[in-house]
Parts: C-alpha cells; structure tokens; sequence
C-alpha cells in the first residue's frame, strides 16, 4: 500500500493581468492512498482513493484594486478507483476499470467588487466503468472493449450589477440561475498493432454516443505506420485520426439556458455540438552518433464545430462555444540529447498556423456580439493557439557525481488579442508598461522571452534518507512578458517576473 501527500502554497497562483499581481494567493492540497494485491497467479486487484482542493483569489486589474474587489475561486475533487485483471492464458488478458467522482467549485466576490458581484456554484458527479481484452497473436496485439459514463451536472449563477455604465441599456441590475442535467456516455472500440520486420501498423475504431443537452453518435477510426529505412538509419512516422471532442461541461447549462434571453434585447442561443476533427500527422526520426536524436513533425487538423471559449458579460465565468470550422497546421523538430559524457539537453522549435471560420455553430452571444456573430458570417480569425514560432532550448552539465548545473531559455513570437475597446480604457484596467509590449497594430502579443538557471546537489545518496537540493532562477532578465491580452481571468496573463525557487527533498 503506497500513501502520498503533498501541499504548497504561493502568492502568484495565476498569470496576473497587471504587474503589481494584486489578489493573487491559492494553496493547492492533495492526497492518494494506492493498493494493489495479487489474489491469485492470475488475479490482480487495485484501488486508489483520491482527495484534490485548492483555493485560491482571482487576480484583480488596477481599477478593480482600487475599488477594493475580491474574487475568490475554490474546487474539490474527490475519487476513488477499483481495477481487476485477470490473465485468461499466456495470450490473453482482460481488465475491468471502474470509477466514482465528485467535483466541485465555487466563486464568489465581496460587496466592492466591480463592474458586478458575482456567484457561482458547479458540481460534476460521475460513475464510470471501462472493460478491455487485449490479445496476443504472432504479430498481432489486439484490443477490443468499451466504457459507460454515468453523470450528473448541477450549476447555480448570480450576479448583480454595481457599475451600470459598463454594460449595455437595459441589461437586467441582477440575475440568477440553477440547473441541472443528466449527462451519459457510452463508446466500445476495437483496434489491432501489427509489427513485422521493419514496418510497424496499427489500425483502429471506436463508436461514441453522447446525450447530455444534444444526442450525437460518431465514428472514428485510425491508422498509422512506421518503417525504420536501415541505409539511412531514419524511421518514418505517418497518422490519421479522426476525433469526436464532447463540450465541456463547465457551465454549459447556463449557456444554454431559455431564462439568458432576459439579458439582452439581442441574443445569440446555440446548442452546443460536439466537435469533430480529422488529425493528419507526418514525420521522422533520425539518431546521430548513437547519442543525438533528431525528429521532426508535420501535421494538419480540420475541425467542424471547432470549440472555443466566451465570458459571460463580466462575470469571469466562461463557457463554451463553437464556431463552423477551423484548420490548424504545423512543423516541430527537436534535437534530443540525453546523454553524452557530463552534458544533456535539448534544442526544440515549433511553428503554427490556425484558422477559425465563421459563422457560430453553437454557445451565447449576447448584444453587440450577437449581432457580430451574426454579421460575420464568412469571417476568418486566428485561433488561441496561433503561434508562429516557438523555440525551447535547455542544457544540462553534471560538474560532478553530486553536483549539476542548467541553463534553458524560451522564446515566443505572440499569440493573438482580441480587444476591442479603446487605448484609454486599456491604460486604466492594466497600465502603460503591459500596453508596451502588445502590438495593436499586429493584433499580437509581442515576443516572450525568458533566460532561466538551475543548480542541484545531492546531499544524501542513501537509501532509505536521499536528500536533494535545487534552486532554479526563472526570467532572470527580468522582462515583462505578455503571454495573452483581453482572455478569460480578469483580461490578460503575464509570465512570471524574475524569481527565484529553492526545493529540499527527502527520500524514505
């Protein structure tokens, strides 16, 4: 039986939107008990029970500062789990998953909270069960099975209005909402990995049904390969996948819901669709010397009903969305050095391109982007995660047995914004220094960019009392760096300040 325990508390829990990370404290707790017993030569049975909370304050922009807001956020989740495998021959083994889950969350705002107060109550209780059978035949390995998902959701919302010049006339001063929903799943699956001399296949399919506020079914099979060319020592790699992505459930009924209609003379009310997706992936991979690896990616996704994110007036809380499609398309390499000597590291960058396309397929819209949505019918946007270039390097020197040092550095050309009010209005929410490094004209955050240092020691190598110590230096230039502008939490997030951390381990 292993028992785990851990917990840790910190005075910048989120990507702050303003420099001075006002109201930013969380505490984060979890334990786990894990057992596993063999009942026979053939039989084993596990169980793991699972606690997880944290709690933490929503970081405040500069004028909700001064007019002494207070948001705060809290989730539990509880869970416990029962496996069972049998071996039925040497060929043949069959497993049983079975789960119970609780979540829970809260937000809630004191009485200076501006431009509202709000409120919020969700809870996610689920049942789940999964049975597979794998088989082995020469250079086959088969698998077939299926799971069930039972589940419920209950959502509770209300706000009231302190700021009425901040919202559009006629929005109702208060408003309050509980729901609650079944939720179920089932899906079985079958697929098969073949591998034969040089050449590796698998093949597969799965069957999906969802019912929660829309009935849908889907299929999705797959195929990949990989062929190892032995002249030029380069394996090559080659993928479809097609997906079935259910919405998230988080507020998806206060979205959907009839009574939104009271808060706007314009409003946008779309069931929310799952999302489907057709993955194609192509690469290689090459080893140098028997110490460095090189591999490269290139892939290219399609969506229809392409799921995205929107806030519900300004409350903070946000639900899902869908928009008709979206294509995403990529390259990544990395050189991969795992061990040569005293030194070990990596050099990695990324480029990717996506693409949203209107018009909206599913969430709310209320006011003036019920009439956007509608009138950008045959719009194009980049998507959250259009990034052109991205560049990871990290690099490892043990100076001795006991002694190490690291250098790793990070570089990012800007994701895009979505802002559309004024400079003016933008200086007073996050001030001038945040506004310098946002490109209005591009729409883009600019670059990132960020140096770090770690060092480590090994103080203890026994057994039973290893001892570690680190202390990691991250930004050390100390720049300001934008990750988002105009998102979700309170509008932006801003990469760390140079800090610096120091953990001591011990081992029983």
């Amino acid at each position: 039986m292993t028992l785990s325990a851990s917990s840790a508390t910190t005075d910048r829990y989120l990507d702050p939107p303003v420099t001075e990370n006002y109201t930013n404290h969380g505490t984060v707790d979890d334990w786990m008990a894990h057992y596993e017993r063999d009942i026979s030569a053939r039989d084993r049975f596990g169980a793991v029970l699972r606690r997880e909370q944290s709690k933490f304050e929503v970081p405040d922009e500069i004028v909700q500062e001064q007019a002494g807001q207070r948001q705060d956020r809290q989730s539990f989740e509880s869970a416990a789990q029962l496996s069972y495998d049998h071996i039925f021959s040497p060929n043949v083994l069959g497993s049983l998953r079975a789960m119970t889950r609780d979540v829970t969350a809260r937000y809630w705002s004191n009485d200076l909270s501006t431009p509202m107060i709000a409120g919020q109550d969700r809870a996610y209780h689920e049942q789940y069960a999964k049975a597979a059978i794998s088989v082995h035949s020469g250079v086959q390995e088969w698998k077939l099975g299926g799971d069930v998902d039972y589940a419920s959701i209950e959502e509770a919302l209300s706000y009231l209005i302190t700021d009425p010049a901040l919202f559009e006339p006629g929005t109702p001063l208060s408003f309050g909402f509980y729901g609650h929903a079944p939720d179920r799943e089932q899906s079985a699956f079958a697929q098969d990995e073949v591998r034969w001399k040089r050449l590796a296949l698998s093949a597969g399919v799965r069957f999906d049904r969802y019912s929660l506020l829309v009935d849908e079914t889907a299929w999705s099979p797959r195929a990949g390969l990989a062929y190892y060319l032995p002249f030029a020592d380069v394996v090559l790699r080659a993928s479809y996948d097609r997906i079935f992505q259910t919405p998230p459930f988080e507020n998806l009924l206060v979205s959907s819901s009839p009574i939104v209609a009271s808060l706007s003379g314009q409003v946008l009310r779309l069931p929310v669709q799952p999302a489907h997706g057709d993955y194609y992936q192509a690469g290689f991979g090459r080893a140098f010397f028997g110490r460095i690896s090189l591999n490269g990616n290139f892939y290219w996704r399609a969506y229809r009903n392409y799921p995205d994110d929107d806030l519900l007036l300004n409350t903070g809380v946000s639900f899902p969305i869908t928009f008709a499609r979206a294509k995403i398309y990529g390259a990544e390499a990395k050189l991969d050095l795992p061990r040569w000597g005293r030194f070990s590291g990596y050099l990695s960058y990324s480029n990717e391109r996506g693409d949203g396309y209107f018009p909206v397929t599913g969430g709310l819209f209320l006011g003036d982007e019920a009439a956007q949505a509608v009138s950008a019918a045959s719009s194009v946007f980049p998507v959250s995660q259009d990034q052109r270039n991205t560049v990871r390097a990290r690099f490892r020197c043990d100076v001795t047995s006991r002694f190490w040092l690291a250098a790793g550095g990070t570089y990012d050309s800007g994701l895009p914004i979505d802002f559309d009010g004024t400079y003016q209005e933008a200086a007073a929410e996050y001030g001038p220094a945040i506004l310098n490094r946002v490109n209005f004209s591009d729409d883009r955050t600019r670059p990132l960019v960020s140096l770090d240092l770690s060092a480590g020691v090994i103080l203890s190598r026994a057994e039973r009392h290893r001892t570690r110590f680190q202390i990691d230096g991250t930004n050390l230039t100390n720049k300001i760096n934008v990750i988002d502008f105009a998102g979700l939490f309170s509008g932006t997030a801003l990469a760390p300040s140079r800090s610096v951390a120091a953990r001591l381990q011990f081992g029983f």
